[in-house]
């Protein structure tokens, strides 16, 4: 083989390469289990549902866990191409662009499966105590609501277990959070709690892809379009059961 032949491959083969480098969706998110964890299946739920999105509309995509203001700031100085776990704000449009709701973070209250406590609003809830944990954003209306009998704790784990021993009458958390964490409790545990059928709020979840990505609208009408045929195929439904939701 001639050396100008040979030149010619490799510049060929380093071109191609860098190619499909460049095709390679920069996937990013911060430690928020179930959903973004890099010691989870396929990097947690959300993780899992977007790159398979992803990979059937043609983006192979790598993830990478990294704390939210820095997952932030990679995506409006183009680090990285997608979040894969966003809520909406009015602001980010500035620096990307949301696909439609691919799942939902509701916020609930849980209770002892023998208690007979329930509620329409906050008010109704004045004379019991709720375990929470401080720091944690829940929503304006239960962070500033004074006359609720909030007890903090530590995290949720210390909370259900509050619950169940009757030390509190409440706790609350994000569904698929709490799913995940009493699938780690003890059996006693899981079985003797039941959310409560009204939720405290609704978030919906997003992916966010990067304004400085040329290709960004085209990836979030693709992201859509699989979102849609997973949905409708039931491989959406089954990744969710896959991670134990």
């Amino acid at each position: 083989m001639s050396r100008l032949r040979r030149a010619l491959i490799v510049s060929g083969l380093t071109l191609w390469a860098h190619h499909a480098s460049a095709e390679t969706l920069r996937l990013v998110g911060d430690l928020w289990p179930p959903f973004t964890d890099g010691t989870l299946i396929n990097g947690g739920l959300a993780t899992d549902l977007v790159s398979t999105a992803l990979s059937r509309a043609g983006y192979p995509s790598r993830f990478e866990q990294v704390p939210w203001a820095r997952a932030l700031q990679g995506i409006q100085n183009g680090r990285y191409d997608v979040l894969v776990n966003a809520w909406f704000k009015e602001d980010r449009l500035k620096i990307g662009q949301f696909s439609a709701p691919y799942l939902q973070n509701r916020l609930r209250f849980i209770r002892r499966k023998d208690s007979p406590v329930n509620y329409d609003t906050l008010a109704q809830l004045t004379g019991y105590a709720i375990a929470y944990v401080p720091g944690y954003a829940y929503t304006p209306e239960f962070d500033n609501n004074t006359h609720l009998n909030k007890v903090p704790v530590h995290n949720f784990a210390m909370a259900v277990r509050m619950l169940v021993a009757g030390r509190v009458s409440l706790t609350l958390e994000d569904e698929y959070v709490a799913r995940y964490r009493l699938a780690r409790e003890s059996t006693r545990v899981r079985n003797a709690v039941e959310f409560m059928p009204k939720a405290l709020s609704e978030n919906q979840l997003h992916i966010l892809v990067s304004l400085q990505n040329p290709d960004h609208a085209k990836i979030v009408a693709d992201f859509d379009r699989e979102i849609t045929a997973m949905k409708a195929d039931g491989s959406f439904e089954r990744l969710i059961k896959a991670h134990g939701m």
